[in-house]
Formats: structure tokens, sequence, C-alpha cells
């Protein structure tokens, strides 16, 4: 059984069975943040959905307003005009075929893979490779965008978003900021994440949606929220 330090061990203490606002989640968390880096702030959600039913399977992407608090590489598949206005835009790489062979051979260091419509057909040998590591461009989350709009897309991606997502315990994980970031930036990029959960609600999903709402720091303890307080602070 793994071991903890003190600090570890007050803030679990601290965060207990009870649940808490997630004003006070937020500062806890922060509170207890002792390590040498500029730790994650983390959400996660589990739901009532079972992900091996089409209709109950969630995709979307919430657009965080302060951002994730790391830099996003963006690799852009396209070509012609739409390839010198991703260059322009401030794509960190615009695919040609010694990237693409560099994928195919198991490189993936970017953040979001962006697309347009006729590169599609061309990349659907990478599925493999970026289905995998969530790195597929989709129309539901806004990486595969019509040529004009190739620069609008990186920007967005840049500017920092979360994409959601259920995994096969029917959980979500979401990055909403760092430690670094002051209390309000984080509520309201936490904000925006759950009431974008809460809308994309699966069709197929009977009963209890949101089972509980949890936040967390890179290495710290679960706090848990309350999901009546996050239910006031959306509707705000």
């Amino acid at each position: 059984m793994a071991k903890h330090g003190k600090r570890y061990n007050a803030a679990a203490k601290a965060a207990g069975t009870e649940v808490h606002a997630p004003s006070a989640a937020v500062a806890l968390a922060k509170e207890f943040s002792g390590v040498k880096f500029n730790e994650a702030i983390e959400l996660h959600v589990a739901t009532g959905a079972d992900p091996r039913h089409a209709d109950q399977q969630l995709r979307e992407v919430a657009e965080l307003p302060h951002g994730t608090g790391k830099d996003v590489r963006v690799f852009v598949f396209a070509q012609g005009d739409a390839a010198r206005a991703a260059m322009d835009a401030g794509a960190d790489y615009v695919a040609d075929d010694e990237l693409i062979k560099r994928i195919e051979g198991g490189w993936a260091e970017f953040d979001v893979a962006i697309a347009t419509p006729d590169q599609m057909g061309k990349i659907g040998r990478l599925g493999r490779y970026l289905g995998r590591k969530g790195l597929m461009p989709n129309p539901r989350t806004g990486t595969v965008v019509q040529p004009d709009n190739v620069k609008s897309a990186i920007e967005s991606a840049k500017k920092g978003r979360a994409e959601l997502r259920l995994d096969r315990g029917a959980n979500i994980h979401a990055r909403i900021g760092t430690v670094s970031f002051d209390d309000n930036q984080i509520l309201e990029n936490l904000s925006s994440v759950y009431s974008t959960i809460v809308r994309a609600r699966p069709d197929g999903v009977k009963g209890t949606f949101v089972k509980s709402v949890t936040l967390c720091t890179t290495m710290g303890p679960a706090f848990r929220l309350d999901q009546a307080e996050l239910e006031k602070m959306v509707q705000a």
C-alpha cells in the first residue's frame, strides 16, 4: 500500500467523506498542494451511463474561459490555402508525408488534431493510431472544420478547452486549470465543464445521470463536491 506524506494525509483528513461547496473544495485543494511543480486541478464525474450502448455515449467539448494552464500543441491536416492559413494561425504542425509516417510509428507529441473535410479520407488509416489516444478529428468536437474556419479552430484550441468523453467505467475526467489560477478562474472553468456535461446527458440514460463529482490536484486526494451547490453555481 502506498505511503503518503503528512501534507497528503492532512488534505485527506480535510477532504473527509462529506461533500464540499465548490469554492471550499477549490480553496482546500490549493491550500494542501505542497509539491514543487504547478499541479493541475482536475474534475472527475462518475455517471450512471453505460458506455457499452451507443445511445449512452457522451462526447462534447467545453470551452474554458481561462484555458487549461498548459500550452496546447495543434496538429492540422490540410492542404493549399488552408494549410497556409494554419501556419499563419500558429499551428505547431501541418501534415506532410514525413509527419504522417511518424504518427504511424507511434509519435503523437500534440494535444489536438484538426482536419478539413477533404483530408478525412486520407487520414482514415491513421484512426488506429490517433483514435486510441483521443486525437482523431471529429465534427462533434469541432476538430473537422471547413477551410475557411481553420484559423478560428486553431485559436479556439490554443485558448484551451476540455474534451469530454466517457471512459470504460462511465467516468468523465477534465483538467480545469492549475493551482496557480485564482479561485474564481477555476470555478468559472468548472462551471463551464459541469454545465456542458449536464446539457449533454445522453438520451439513453435512465435514472440518475451524474452520480458524484470530485475535484483534486494531480497529487492530492479528492474532494467530493456538493451537487446542489454545483447546480446553483451553473444556474447563477
